[in-house]
């Protein structure tokens, strides 16, 4: 991808900045840790912006924009500053690309694709190391065939090669809209959302449905009118409301136990069987 000319003004101002000593690294990074010295931050981030350029660089064949790949990373770099602490003796580079990468790699994880991939650590690491792997393993053996590949990457990632082969499909293929025509159907106004398949019923099947349904309803009436009083409201209010009653609320209303409640209860669910088995065998 070419570099735009506030990409290349940026980078040769980067790349133009002094080197830091081990001494005055440290003693910027005291500076900006222990009196929150902001020029010193500052300092400490520009010395080390060909870092971020450096990085940014290993993945622009992802697609996106150089210039938002040298700000995230920049990010980072910035993240490390807040976060460095000198007295480990660690030199600053080491430690901020860590996070350099990481902010990249989040980066072109969310806007490589609108479908969110590479959630865990074991698929970003697939994500982002498939192709080289993949390539890798060729120059070693040409005659491999392409499950024999997908087995040894999923050995080095530590996944399966199920997931191997599902993200070289996705980064062998880009998003696409709904709405865009497919091949061939342009003269007929055929986009892809037309070949979706949907999980709605089919007419026929609603028809149907909607018939049986209404036939079930004049069975279940039917079958009600065999219950007495008594039957029909401990059933309204044990089986055909949202709060179904208990036993013993229902025995306090009635003025009887709950267990003649139950008994009563059974004997009407009985009664129910009986007449739907009558209206049709299907309730047999």
């Amino acid at each position: 991808m070419a570099t735009t000319a506030a990409d290349r003004r940026m980078i040769k101002i980067a790349m133009s900045a002094p080197y830091l000593e081990r001494e005055e690294e440290q003693a910027l990074a005291f500076a900006w840790r222990k009196d929150h010295d902001q020029e010193a931050r500052n300092r400490i981030a520009m010395a080390h912006m060909r870092l971020v350029i450096s990085l940014a660089a290993r993945f622009r064949n992802f697609g996106l924009p150089f210039n938002d790949l040298l700000q995230e990373g920049y990010i980072g770099l910035l993240e490390a500053a807040a976060r460095f602490e000198p007295e480990r003796e660690v030199r600053f580079s080491t430690y901020a690309t860590w996070w350099i990468r990481a902010s990249i790699q989040d980066y072109v994880l969310r806007n490589w694709s609108i479908v969110r991939g590479g959630t865990s650590s074991a698929q970003k690491a697939l994500f982002f190391n498939l192709r080289r792997l993949r390539a890798r393993i060729a120059r070693g053996d040409a005659h491999l065939t392409s499950e024999s590949v997908y087995r040894e990457i999923a050995t080095a990632l530590k996944v399966s090669p199920a997931d191997v082969r599902n993200m070289d499909a996705r980064l062998a293929s880009s998003d696409v809209s709904l709405q865009a025509p497919v091949s061939g159907g342009e003269e007929n106004g055929a986009s892809h959302i037309d070949f979706l398949a949907s999980d709605a019923p089919l007419p026929d099947e609603e028809v149907t449905e909607m018939i049986d349904g209404e036939r079930r309803r004049q069975w279940l009436h039917r079958a009600l009118e065999r219950l007495n009083e008594r039957e029909m409201k401990i059933i309204r209010a044990r089986r055909l409301t949202d709060s179904s009653s208990t036993l013993e609320e229902l025995g306090a209303d009635l003025g009887i136990s709950k267990e003649r409640v139950r008994q009563i209860e059974n004997r009407a669910m009985e009664k129910l069987r009986i007449a739907l088995c009558e209206a049709s065998p299907a309730f047999a």
